[in-house]
């Protein structure tokens, strides 16, 4: 019997050092299947570190990150081989960067970025492809008739919302999201934060979100970890968090918030 037969993921002393300085920390924690945890901190606090670290991006210094497949097998992340983690971000995992550039194949079709994501869980019948590709764009509000259209083509907010399209067309149990509305239009913003609401919501999705925008991890989070230094300072539910911080560092970051 695995070790955490629940967990999601199990993160144990998850640390990171770039020469003497510290990227994260000591970081632990469990999440569950269907879990939104928020990370929020200011510039170099070292919520894009801890995130790059447990998806696999960046190997940590110390530490574990243990994930459970849906067989129930623990698996740590980083004893397994290259190719196995690799396989496992393309299928069960979904990123979802900041500059959606960097998560979408700017040299396809927009209908071919998606139909990646399922040919990789082992889709192989064009027509099959190509019509879940069309609802996927249907289901991030895309219109169909941009489906062979170039990236580049795309604004900022079209182009995230094909990014997303991209990660979750293949069923992912757990996906990260760095600053998901970051860079964005407010108007826009507001419309992607729904967007992802409601995905994460009617998906049953976990998901671990890094954001400075605490009116994110409100809407989209069920649980926040608040990150000062490389370290989490102070953990709990959302709301909790949000309305009564207990920590002076996330009295400060709510104060500046209200004050703005």
């Amino acid at each position: 019997m695995s070790e955490h037969p629940q967990t999601l993921l199990t993160v144990t002393g998850l640390t990171r050092h770039f020469g003497r300085v510290v990227g994260c920390e000591d970081v632990g924690f469990d999440l569950w299947p269907g879990e939104v945890l928020g990370v929020v901190g200011e510039s170099g606090s070292g919520k894009t570190t801890l995130l790059n670290c447990l998806s696999g991006i960046l190997e940590p210094t110390a530490g574990t990150v243990s994930y459970t497949d849906r067989t129930g097998q623990v698996q740590d992340l980083y004893a397994i081989s290259e190719p196995r983690r690799r396989f496992l971000m393309r299928t069960d995992w979904g990123m979802v960067h900041q500059n959606p550039r960097d998560g979408v194949r700017m040299r396809v079709s927009a209908g071919a970025n998606i139909g990646e994501r399922l040919m990789a869980v082992g889709a192989r019948r064009y027509g099959d492809i190509r019509a879940e590709a069309g609802a996927w764009m249907e289901r991030v509000e895309m219109d169909l008739d941009r489906m062979d259209d170039m990236p580049r083509t795309f604004s900022g907010g079209m182009l995230q919302r094909l990014q997303i399209a991209r990660n979750l067309v293949s069923k992912p149990r757990l996906v990260f999201m760095d600053e998901p509305t970051g860079g964005l239009d407010v108007s826009v913003q507001a419309r992607l934060l729904d967007l992802l609401r409601r995905l994460v919501t009617d998906l049953g999705l976990a998901a671990v979100v890094v954001t400075h925008d605490l009116a994110v991890v409100r809407l989209l989070a069920h649980r926040l970890a608040v990150m000062r230094r490389g370290r989490v300072v102070e953990t709990g539910l959302t709301d909790q968090v949000l309305d009564d911080p207990q920590h002076p560092y996330t009295q400060l970051l709510v104060s500046s918030v209200l004050q703005t």
